[in-house]
This record gives C-alpha cells, sequence and structure tokens, in this order.
C-alpha cells in the first residue's frame, strides 16, 4: 500500500496508468476512493494519481496541518516527490480550494487545474452561516447531522448506497479537519485569479445545491480564459454522480491536458 511522508504526515495515494498526468483530489472527508468510477476510463491514457489528503481515507489524521495553506503545501510536496511537475490538478470541493492555491503558489508544478463544484468563495451571508451551524451540529451530533445533510449534495435518484457509501467515509475521517468549515468561510480567490498564470476550467453539476453556480462563473470571468462546462442532472459530486458525464466533460475541460 503506497505512502509518502510529507511534512510530518503520512499520505496515501494510488498512481496507475502512463501518459500526461492527472493528480485528483477529493473533497472534504471523503478519500480518493471517490473518482473510482472515473479510473478505468482515465488511465487508458493517463497517469492518474489519487491522493487521501491528511485526515481522510488512510492517511494520518494529525491534528496540525489541516489549514487550507497546509493542505495545499502538502499537495505541492506529494508533486515533488512523485515527479509530476506539470501534473493537472483535478480537485473536488474543498480539492479545488487546494488545488487553485498551489496553482497561485506554485504554478512551475502545475500543468491546469480543473476546479470541481468548487466552494470558491461564499456568495451570501446565508450560507456563510449554514456552514458555521454546520460545524456547530457536527460537534453536538456528527453522525445524525453528516445522515441528515449529505443526502443534499446529490441529485434526485441517486442511489441510496452512494449516500451511505459517502456518510461512512465522512464519518470515519478526522475531526479535526471540520476547522476547513471556519476558515472556508473567509475564503475568496477572486482578487488573485487575474494573476494565475496556468489554465483553468471549472466543472459544475447543474443541479448542485450547496455551491450555487454564479460561483464558477464569477471566478471563471476574473480568470482570464477560464471556462466553465455544466455537467446536466448532477448535483455537488459529478464524479460520483454520472462518471461516463464527468470523465467526458473532465476532457473536454482542458484540451492541452487530455
Amino acid at each position: 500500500m503506497p505512502y509518502l511522508h510529507v511534512r510530518g504526515t503520512r499520505l496515501h495515494y494510488e498512481d496507475a496508468g502512463t501518459g500526461p498526468a492527472l493528480l485528483l483530489l477529493h473533497g472534504w472527508g471523503t478519500s480518493g476512493r471517490a473518482w473510482q468510477s472515473c479510473l478505468p476510463d482515465l488511465v487508458r491514457d493517463h497517469r492518474v494519481v489519487t491522493l487521501d489528503w491528511r485526515g481522510c481515507g488512510k492517511s494520518d489524521h494529525p491534528l496540525e496541518g489541516n489549514t487550507i495553506d497546509g493542505l495545499a503545501a502538502d499537495v505541492a510536496a506529494v508533486i515533488e516527490e512523485l515527479g509530476i511537475e506539470g501534473a493537472v490538478i483535478v480537485g473536488s470541493s474543498f480539492g479545488a480550494v487546494f488545488a487553485t492555491e498551489v496553482a497561485l503558489a506554485r504554478p512551475e508544478l502545475v500543468g491546469g487545474v480543473v476546479a470541481v463544484d468548487g466552494p470558491a468563495y461564499w456568495p451570501a451571508a446565508a450560507m456563510r452561516e449554514k456552514v458555521l451551524d454546520l460545524r456547530e451540529r457536527m460537534a453536538d451530533d456528527r453522525i445524525g447531522t453528516l445522515a441528515e445533510w449529505v443526502p443534499s449534495w446529490f441529485a434526485p435518484g441517486v442511489s441510496p448506497g452512494v449516500v451511505d457509501w459517502t456518510v461512512r467515509q465522512l464519518a470515519d475521517s478526522s475531526v479535526y479537519s471540520d476547522d476547513l468549515f471556519t476558515e472556508v468561510t473567509t475564503y475568496d480567490p477572486r482578487p488573485r485569479l487575474p494573476q494565475l498564470t496556468v489554465p483553468i476550467a471549472y466543472l459544475h453539476g447543474e443541479l448542485d445545491t450547496e455551491i450555487p453556480l454564479e460561483v464558477p462563473r464569477s471566478c471563471a470571468a476574473a480568470t482570464p480564459g477560464a471556462r466553465v462546462h455544466v455537467i446536466a442532472g448532477c448535483g455537488h459530486i459529478p464524479h460520483q454522480e454520472n462518471p461516463r458525464a464527468f470523465t467526458a466533460a473532465l476532457r473536454a475541460a482542458l484540451p492541452v491536458a487530455v
């Protein structure tokens, strides 16, 4: 089972296929297994690395480093350790934040970014309050809160098994990662996006009720050359809801990388 020791933490990853490199970053509390239905297609002509970020999956669950800057530093270190400079980083939800931050801070390491339903910023005070409320509720009843909240991540008609599997992963993730919920309410990369020097594309589920479409559209408008690709019929996690549609959209998003 492959692990890297990065910044004092053991991180689990998987590495398969050959060709242009893709680094897949899951969202909060899940793991690299969130991409598993997309892998058979992508590894046909890509080197695909999936990573369990700290606090998630089979990686360590340390108290320290559970910040946007800390996790972005982890990602940069993984790229260097595995020799995948020039990889396109595909980040889902919180993973999109880390991908964007690595591209801004270390553009020499990154061939491109695909932000998938990313919480680039919170467009309304009500949304920020919802996130802070969730943080408080999870402190009191983590499992119950997750079971109530997670179904809203998915579009209607998604298999209950997918929802249950996601809840189980979140329940096993580190409680220290919950600190990200407080930090992300003040996160907004838009003032820095005009300086982004690597290509970025935004993939977004049409029916995402967690992050409205105005978020990727606003980010793309601030970024030279950026585009938004809407995946019909999907919610917040399109790569789990409709892997075929997602991989097709990913291949179309950054032609220079795929």
